[in-house]
């Protein structure tokens, strides 16, 4: 197969990540280095700045500005949460890409994202197969819930399980300030994969963790919850919990979802409150929730850091090759 030359663009979407900047310069950097790519483009807020021709020329920027992406937290393009449609139902999206594709002469499109963001760049492939435009998709991975198909392990997984595990051994030594005892709740991100409540342990095994983890992939039940904490609380005089967001009933139905009826962009149930859900069920004023946030730098793992940066260089090298496979 011969060299495919044009130019290429680089989005960012869905939920940001400690080191998603870090694969976003291994992208790009490697690019800009490639002489068969005329131009690398990236995109404002992922497939909706391609939409909306909201393009910066990452040729134009400082080179050590570019090596900060390494070490900056969020998603420094801008990210978004689109789902696309169907393009044999609607493919008024995939025409304006089209167009945009061959406005820039866009060969190469890499898209940085989890699960939903594996769709549209599988999505946009068929699409530029159907229509017989020449352009290579990859998708670049990223999701700190370490559940994307055919990862061994996902950059942004390893900053968010140190983050957790370090905010659960925080937790555990406030919890016990007082002399009076105290069930304490740690509510952390996951639908439907344990990876990060998992984590969690990681800080048990250090002596100091929760006592109790409840996973997605197990379902949950209220009664055996309620005297399991019991159970412990009594042993200990103080019990700590880890649950994840996602855990859910025999019935498949999310133990949340009484709480909120609201969705995100893609139709997923917006998930959350289950500390004060769980607060509420057990004795008045001896249950304390708490929730943080782990996508900043200072969390930042730097084994993940790096992958992050290798898997974005590995992923263009293979798809700008002569015959990617």
């Amino acid at each position: 197969m011969s060299e495919l030359k044009g130019a290429c663009i680089f989005g960012q979407s869905g939920g940001p990540t400690s080191v998603i900047n870090a694969s976003a310069y291994g992208v790009i950097a490697t690019a800009l280095k490639n002489p068969n790519i005329t131009r690398v483009l990236g995109a404002e807020h992922g497939i909706k700045g391609v939409l909306n021709d909201r393009l910066f020329d990452m040729g134009q920027e400082d080179p050590a500005e570019l090596e900060l992406l390494k070490y900056t937290p969020s998603s420094a393009l801008g990210s978004c949460r689109y789902k696309m449609a169907d393009p044999d139902v609607d493919d008024t999206d995939y025409k304006r890409i089209l167009e945009i594709f061959k406005k820039y002469d866009v060969r190469y499109f890499f898209y940085n994202g989890g699960n939903d963001s594996m769709d549209t760049c599988n999505k946009i492939s068929k699409y530029m197969q159907k229509v017989g435009y020449d352009c290579r998709v990859m998708g670049v991975p990223k999701t700190i819930d370490n559940d994307l198909f055919g990862t061994d392990h996902c950059p942004g997984f390893a900053s968010a399980a140190k983050y957790i595990a370090t905010s659960c051994m925080e937790v555990y030594q406030d919890a016990r300030v007082y002399d009076t005892g105290m069930v304490c709740i740690m509510e952390i991100m996951g639908r439907h994969a344990g990876w990060l409540a998992g984590a969690a342990a990681l800080a048990t095994a250090y002596g100091a963790g929760p006592d109790l983890v409840y996973l997605p992939e197990v379902d949950f039940d209220m009664d055996k919850f309620l005297a399991d904490v019991d159970r412990i609380y009594k042993e200990k005089g103080n019990c700590m919990v880890a649950v994840s967001e996602g855990i859910h009933y025999a019935d498949g139905t999310f133990v949340s979802e009484a709480k909120t009826s609201a969705t995100d962009g893609f139709g997923h149930a917006q998930l959350g409150g289950l500390a004060g859900q769980r607060q509420v069920r057990l004795q008045d004023g001896a249950a304390e929730p708490h929730r943080r946030g782990q996508h900043g730098e200072e969390g930042s793992s730097g084994v993940d850091q790096q992958g992050a940066q290798r898997r974005g260089a590995a992923l263009h090298r293979l798809c700008a090759a002569p015959d990617p496979g």
